[in-house]
């Protein structure tokens, strides 16, 4: 008899960053309470100085304070996961991958402006994967599907 037993691997998410190349934040979602806005608005500015003059033949990853940033670019926009330091970053990784590729199907393949002008799909997308720090779900049409019946309550 062979024992079966399903493993549930999860990271803790403590914020996730979308910036542009510029510095500006294009979405920002704290799943750790501070206690004021300046602590909030230094961790943005050092993160984003340290992944854009970071050479790209360096990994991912970097210490930062009691955190482990996560960090990949797509196009203009670097997309940052702070997590725990013993967090696993191959997941958090995937974890950006996929929230790119909800954004991706939801908008038909998007950009900044998508982002900007509509930051409150994009948060509801977000709120339906990612839930207090956690990811919720990991099946894309199960996501959208909630987002789109969402929708129609509106």
């Amino acid at each position: 008899q062979i024992n079966k037993y399903i493993f549930c691997i999860t990271i803790q998410i403590r914020f996730l960053l979308l910036q542009n190349r510029q510095g500006k934040t294009r979405l920002s979602k704290w799943y750790i309470p501070f206690s004021d806005e300046n602590e909030k608005n230094k961790i943005e500015r050092d993160i984003h100085r340290m992944v854009i003059t970071r050479d790209k033949n360096y990994s991912s990853f970097i210490e930062y304070e009691s955190y482990k940033v996560i960090y990949r670019r797509y196009a203009g926009l670097f997309f940052t996961l702070g997590v725990d330091v013993n967090a696993n970053e191959l997941l958090a990784l995937e974890t950006i991958h996929l929230f790119v590729e909800l954004l991706d199907a939801y908008f038909s393949y998007v950009c900044e402006l998508d982002i900007v002008f509509n930051f409150n799909k994009v948060y509801s997308i977000l709120d339906e994967f990612i839930l207090s720090g956690e990811v919720q779900e990991s099946a894309k049409i199960e996501i959208l599907d909630r987002v789109r019946d969402l929708e129609k309550l509106e």
